[in-house]
């Protein structure tokens, strides 16, 4: 039987990664795989895979998050109502912040993104789990939601006064034109950036953390591997969480040009 990952072109074997004499690849673990069924199998081909599994659990822990921290409403709350409300005021006061008051009506929108991302990420730390936010498709689907989002936005709430944005009043008349082409070039960038950097950061992440762990079999090194899995470990928490808030905040930063294109 052929090998899937030749013949799909995932991964194939003249890549890097599986190079002679590699014992391990640490680019598999990013590998999409449908869950049950061999290759060209018919179920093989409609099965769900490790991408749509682990983007459900994340949607489960939100969903689990607050079912469990509301469901015993106290004054004096639990630890996962603690979480839940931290949580809430956290992105709530982040929106008032960099949006401004009259963007909390987005406030939904933009805390089931944190939450989503936040807990993708975190899942994708358990030991051979997978991280769906290291795929383009997954960030740069968020980031073009947001894109679309934020432009409807602007032109349902200022018109053709949103065109303003491009528009730079503070630059002489003469280098406006060459400004607001420059200012249209890198609105339309936007969702690529934005995609990429939450997917970038955590590929590469998980990349080193699986280099290290690969080095923990020689016998001579394990020692300093295994330290530097544990620090790189205790990176990727915190990556974990920064990543999720970057892509958040830079969310409310374009609600405000959308909202506010004169400021």
């Amino acid at each position: 039987m052929a090998d899937p990952v030749a013949t799909t072109g995932v991964l194939t074997a003249g890549d890097p990664a599986h190079a002679e004499g590699l014992s391990f690849h640490p680019m598999d673990q990013f590998m999409v795989k449908p869950l049950f069924g061999d290759y060209g199998d018919p179920v093989y081909w409609y099965t769900i895979t490790n991408v749509t599994l682990w983007m459900a659990l994340a949607v489960l822990c939100v969903v689990g998050l607050f079912v469990l921290g509301t469901s015993r409403r106290a004054i004096i709350p639990n630890r996962v109502q603690s979480v839940a409300e931290l949580a809430y005021g956290f992105v709530y006061k982040m929106i008032e912040d960099v949006t401004g008051r009259d963007a909390v009506k987005f406030f939904p929108y933009v805390f089931t993104l944190f939450l989503f991302i936040l807990f993708a990420n975190f899942l994708a730390l358990i030991p051979s789990s997978f991280s769906p936010t290291s795929h383009i498709a997954v960030t740069g689907l968020l980031a073009l939601a947001v894109f679309l989002t934020v432009t409807i936005v602007g032109f349902v709430k200022n018109g053709a006064s949103f065109l303003g944005l491009f528009w730079v009043t503070s630059a002489p008349l003469a280098i406006r034109p060459v400004l607001a082409v420059i200012e249209l070039i890198s609105y339309f960038v936007r969702p690529v950036s934005h995609s990429i950097r939450l997917a970038g950061n955590l590929t590469a992440g998980h990349a080193v953390l699986k280099v290290f762990a690969g080095f923990a079999q020689v016998a001579a090194i394990s020692p300093l591997a295994v330290l530097g899995v544990t620090a790189i470990y205790g990176l990727e928490v915190l990556v974990a969480f920064i990543q999720a808030y970057v892509f958040t905040i830079l969310t409310c930063v374009y609600l405000k040009d959308a909202l506010h294109p004169n400021h």
